[in-house]
């Protein structure tokens, strides 16, 4: 076999060798909800296929067929605008006596085949309601501060309005206080490492994903984003809280008609 040849048919296995292992850690990721990182398959890979497999493969590989976990990490940013941290002002407590006291905001991400796409949420402590959300292909300020002006064309706010978030670059910005003193909303945070600080809306990116965007695979971000159009909306106003036995909005609707 020529020199040339060789190398084509070396590459033509390695690739056809990549694909069975991308389809063994797919079925894997379909079990767990696609939370595992690659050490973890790694060990899944030995465990349930006898497969011994470098660490450093299986995570190109990963990379390569778009199958890295998709369990929210945490970025970090080099910068100038990371200034502020703020006192954690609900200390657990996620229960307002009215609406728009308590809002706790965060980003998650979801994998697409074409690419990721983040979403921010503000979710209402009282009703658990999505009071405002928005997504972008990019995690940037932008992505922040559209959504808490969504919420702020949509809610009536005043002094009393809290809004909690966790110590991402975004949130510490100073473009997010400004905004914050600017509609007069008291901003609070997470302690550092804390998910159940912000419980609320970790709890609402779980719903979501366990209920509508694990149960097929995400092609296209556009699908993506029709599905989370359509999923906020159930959960809004059709989805059932277990604890009052009606639907976020419905809550709120009978919250405002007592008032």
């Amino acid at each position: 076999m020529q020199r040339c040849n060789y190398y084509i048919w070396l590459k033509s296995k390695k690739s056809t060798s990549d694909k069975v292992i991308a389809s063994t850690i797919e079925e894997i990721q379909t079990k767990v909800k696609q939370t595992y990182g690659y050490r973890r398959i790694q060990i899944e890979l030995l465990k349930s296929y006898g497969l011994i497999l470098n660490h450093k493969t299986v995570l190109r590989i990963m990379k390569k067929y778009n199958l890295l976990s998709v369990v929210r990490r945490k970025y970090k940013y080099r910068g100038s605008q990371m200034f502020n941290k703020y006192e954690n002002l609900f200390a657990l407590d996620f229960k307002p006596t009215g609406i728009n006291q308590k809002w706790c905001t965060d980003i998650s991400y979801i994998i697409t085949s074409t690419g990721r796409l983040y979403l921010s949420v503000i979710k209402d402590c009282f009703d658990s309601s999505i009071v405002a959300y928005k997504y972008s292909t990019n995690m940037n300020m932008n992505l922040v501060t559209s959504t808490i002006k969504q919420a702020i064309k949509k809610e009536k706010v005043t002094s009393g309005t809290k809004l909690h978030s966790d110590q991402g670059f975004q949130y510490t910005s100073k473009e997010y206080i400004n905004l914050t003193k600017l509609y007069n909303i008291t901003p609070s945070m997470s302690r550092a490492g804390t998910p159940l600080d912000n419980a609320p809306v970790e709890s609402f990116f779980g719903t979501l994903k366990s209920e509508c965007l694990y149960r097929q695979k995400l092609k296209i971000i556009e699908q993506a984003k029709q599905l989370i159009d359509e999923y906020i909306y159930f959960y809004n106003n059709d989805r059932i809280q277990l604890k009052t036995k009606m639907s976020p909005l419905a809550k709120r609707k009978l919250s405002l008609l007592a008032s």
